[in-house]
């Protein structure tokens, strides 16, 4: 008979680097990380390791796993790997009492919808990874709490992972050796490569294929060392309340996202697009002006809107009729290196469908995909070398009581046996320009670049 959970109080830290610095040599260890306590608006870290189960979807749409079900379509299969978990969990406002964490790559798109494929692998990562746990470090920052939520036998062996590394929890800073790039980021396409790319895509706007296509390009250098070390240089560079840091074998996503994609509790759903951004100034003088030029601007805002529309048309599909709202349409949210436009789409979960069936609703996001969706993909496919692999996918959590919270991996890093690539990108609509859109790509990332090439 499975033991009881049990939700106990745990130390608290301002940050979760210092337990997850105790965790991470563990197999499945995964840090969903609020970013706190510099980047506003993030509440929970989560923290866990030594899942029960592993279920990969390749690249084809099959499902792998020791012990996971492999037989089914990839949600269908997750769905039934999160059942394997008791439900009489204990009343909590905890967001996560076990359940699915991992990640869900941009390119499992493909596997949802008639894209082609035609685009070459960027990394050799799973179009999806996901563990079961059934034990999570929670650290609630606006409580200034945090808590084990495990059954006893579980906490007794996370406390003892815990204590056989306390030298890392009481040095954040701690770390198995340095990280540095043996190379410098060399970018997939050239500046005349990409604006041949923007011109496709105004031939397609003016054809009347879509009205918004989001299109990137990807930048990637070698690498030695330890990936902790340049998740924590990223976090510092940037801290973002979506943030997460994944690693196995050779492979790991380290991302630094502002945005949510899917957040359901309780049957409510809530996404928040970001559409419109501009660099943070210099002076304060500076600073104020880039903020009423983005708010005031036209082109952004006619994009953000867009999304909102795709995005109130996604939640539909699984949403109680009538319940779809959008209470924020367009509000400005400043972070360390970029000012957002960012709106907030509500609804109500219908009783037939589960957060995972909302999650292949409306996956991939659509602000990172343009309107319309399937259309837009299939440009992006035959426009983009490389396919995106993690980014512009989903990091996140769908626990036992149908929570679940999820991220749009923008401002992410991909590692792949020595290499690491990064992707910066924009929408782009028909009055878009394209020297402006190439260097917003490099302005979203310039400073992740530069936080990882710093010597160690």
């Amino acid at each position: 008979m499975t033991s009881p959970l049990e939700i106990t109080p745990h130390p608290y830290r301002d940050a979760p680097l210092a337990a997850f610095a105790a965790l991470r040599h563990r197999p499945g260890a995964v840090l969903l990380d609020s970013g706190r306590p510099a980047a506003p608006g993030g509440r929970y870290d989560i923290l866990s390791c030594d899942p029960l189960s592993v279920l990969e979807v390749d690249a084809e749409g099959r499902c792998h796993g020791d012990d996971a079900p492999t037989d089914l379509a990839p949600f269908d299969a997750q769905r039934a790997l999160l059942e394997r978990l008791p439900r009489d969990v204990p009343a909590s406002e905890l967001p996560f009492l076990g359940g699915l964490i991992g990640y869900w790559s941009y390119d499992l798109g493909r596997c949802l919808e008639p894209i082609p494929g035609s685009a070459r692998p960027a990394a050799e990562l799973p179009a999806a990874r996901v563990g079961l746990y059934d034990w999570a470090l929670i650290q609630d920052h606006d409580r200034r709490e945090a808590w084990l939520v495990a059954t006893p036998e579980r906490r007794t062996e996370v406390l003892s992972w815990l204590d056989a590394a306390a030298d890392a929890r009481d040095a954040p800073q701690a770390h198995d050796g340095g990280f540095r790039l043996t190379g410098e980021f060399a970018a997939e396409m050239s500046r005349d490569d990409y604006l041949a790319r923007f011109d496709a895509v105004q031939r397609y706007i003016r054809a009347g294929d879509c009205y918004q296509i989001n299109l990137a390009q990807r930048f990637s250098a070698p690498y030695e060392g330890d990936l902790w070390t340049a998740y924590r240089r990223l976090r510092q560079a940037t801290p973002t309340p979506f943030s997460g840091f994944l690693e196995w074998g050779q492979q790991a996503i380290l991302s630094m996202s502002p945005e949510r994609f899917l957040h359901c509790a309780e049957g409510q759903v809530e996404t928040r697009p970001i559409k419109g951004t501009r660099p943070r100034g210099a002076t304060p003088e500076e600073d104020r002006g880039l903020e009423e030029e983005l708010t005031a601007s036209v082109k952004d805002r006619a994009e953000n809107v867009m999304i909102v529309d795709l995005l109130r048309n996604d939640l539909g599909r699984v949403c109680r009729p009538g319940t779809v709202r959008v209470p924020q349409l367009c509000g400005l949210e400043s972070y360390a290196n970029v000012h957002h436009l960012v709106s907030v789409v509500t609804g109500e979960l219908a009783e037939q469908h589960s957060p995972l069936a909302l999650l292949a609703a409306a996956f991939p996001g659509g602000s990172i995909t343009g309107a319309p969706k399937v259309r837009a993909m299939q440009i992006i496919d035959e426009l983009e070398p490389s396919a995106r692999s993690a980014y512009c996918g989903s990091l996140g959590y769908v626990d036992v009581r149908g929570h679940m919270d999820t991220s749009i991996a923008i401002r992410t890093a991909v590692a792949d046996r020595g290499r690491l690539h990064l992707w910066g990108g924009g929408g782009l609509v028909a009055d878009s320009e394209g020297e402006a859109e190439y260097t917003e790509t490099l302005d979203k990332i310039r400073h992740l670049m530069a936080a990882l090439s710093d010597p160690d």
